[in-house]
């Protein structure tokens, strides 16, 4: 079984491309933290993904340098022979589903920017009063 769930934060907005034949690629790499940290060796993994399609275009809307991303996917290894005729090994995360980790006022706030987070009380859900109807809700 080739399965691949990460979570970790963009290294750089992804690079997004299209095929001849129309299809959205965007290629990205993720830092991941390392469980266990050895003193003198590096905290993260970083990780190199890739999207198409629908997957792909969700990413460059959405995703850019320092958010958080959730996602699962499989590893694909390649090769190619690049200009010097040496023979290069590949390994690949390809992003079959993604998501967000984190709300955009928190990752805005990891970018130095600040958005007021609304008040809740305090176990993670708003408070929504006894007197509003079902036809006040946006869901049934």
């Amino acid at each position: 079984m080739n399965n691949v769930q990460l979570v970790g934060r963009f290294t750089k907005d992804p690079e997004v491309r299209y095929s001849d034949g129309g299809t959205t690629v965007a290629r990205f790499s993720v830092a991941v933290d390392r469980r266990f940290r050895k003193e003198g060796q590096q905290d993260a993994d970083f990780i190199s993904c890739v999207a198409f399609g629908k997957t792909a275009e969700f990413i460059e809307k959405w995703f850019h340098k320092g958010e958080r991303i959730g996602l699962t996917g499989h590893i694909q290894t390649g090769s190619y022979t690049n200009q010097e005729g040496q023979k290069i090994y590949t390994t690949d995360v390809i992003a079959d589903n993604v998501e967000f980790v984190e709300s955009k006022g928190a990752s805005e706030g990891n970018q130095g920017g600040s958005r007021p987070e609304p008040s809740s009380a305090g176990d993670g859900f708003m408070h929504v009063p006894d007197d509003v109807g079902d036809e006040g809700l946006p869901f049934n």
